[in-house]
């Protein structure tokens, strides 16, 4: 594992020459260790998320460097990339449900078993789900996006990709974490384990989060991303612009979210995935 980061940092930082045959021995090890989930963009370190950013250098270098390829099945089906990001290898023995009608898995992410996925969805390089997970029709997990184990990705939910700048933190989706259909979940925030996203919540660096059953208000800061915590329920809300007089004015409003409780039994039976689906 270390003379592989060692070669994308030095390669990416320009330490050494780009040597194409060499490159691509490299990559094929890379390509195969995101696949089996044994390489993660992020991953838990004693209770914090810490990113590993030659995982990234190695997957913009598979850009830089990959070949314009027609991969389209026939004279319909038309499917152009590069040749270094081809469909994911998945196999039967792997255990995952794909159900036709338009899903897409790219290669270098890593789908555990027990994943259901309904179509059409989208699962990026860089992105990793956990057993037994579900994600719905119309849902996105984008680049580098960490999905953990028994999580709820409800229908047209979208869970934001960074590579670069390749620093950042990407969005954190952790153990039984349900995401409500049509809610927008980017900018490195992370959904500590347990929590509910209610239909339609964004959730940015941006917006505040406004926990009602602590009485505070939850921020990201310059260092961070926004952190829901444990077991949260939050739904959409919105407050009034204050700093304008035109605002207060027309009675002009702007997004934040509310955690309304904190899960209980009554919150876990009506969320609790449908093992008959599986």
């Amino acid at each position: 594992m270390e003379p592989l980061k060692d070669y994308f940092i030095n390669l990416y930082e320009q330490k050494i020459d780009y040597d194409k045959d060499e490159f691509f021995r490299h990559f094929e090890k890379f390509i195969i260790l995101l696949n089996s989930g044994r390489v993660r963009a992020a991953e838990p370190v004693d209770d914090r998320w810490k990113v590993h950013r030659w995982v990234k250098y190695g997957i913009l270098l598979g850009f830089k460097h990959g070949d314009s390829k027609d991969f389209s099945l026939n004279s319909t089906f038309r499917y152009f990339d590069k040749h270094t990001y081809p469909l994911n290898p998945v196999q039967i023995s792997d255990q995952v449900r794909i159900v036709p009608g338009g899903t897409t898995i790219r290669t270098g992410c890593y789908v555990a078993a027990g994943v259901v996925i309904m179509p059409p969805a989208y699962i990026n390089v860089g992105a990793y789900v956990g057993a037994n997970s579900m994600i719905d029709s119309h849902a996105l997990v984008g680049s580098c996006a960490q999905v953990g184990e028994r999580v709820h990705l409800s229908a047209a939910s979208q869970i934001g990709g960074v590579l670069e700048p390749v620093g950042a933190l990407p969005v954190i989706i952790e153990n039984d974490v349900l995401v409500g259909g049509n809610c927008g979940i980017y900018e490195g925030t992370v959904i500590s384990k347990g929590a509910v996203i209610g239909a339609g919540t964004i959730l940015t660096r941006s917006i505040p989060v406004y926990d009602l059953v602590n009485e505070k208000i939850i921020r990201a800061d310059q260092n961070n991303g926004l952190v829901i915590p444990e077991n949260a329920v939050v739904i959409p809300g919105s407050r009034p612009v204050v700093k304008s007089e035109f605002a207060k004015k027309e009675n002009i409003q702007s997004a934040c979210a509310l955690i309304v409780k904190y899960r209980d039994s009554k919150t876990d039976r009506t969320v609790a995935l449908e093992e008959a689906l599986r």
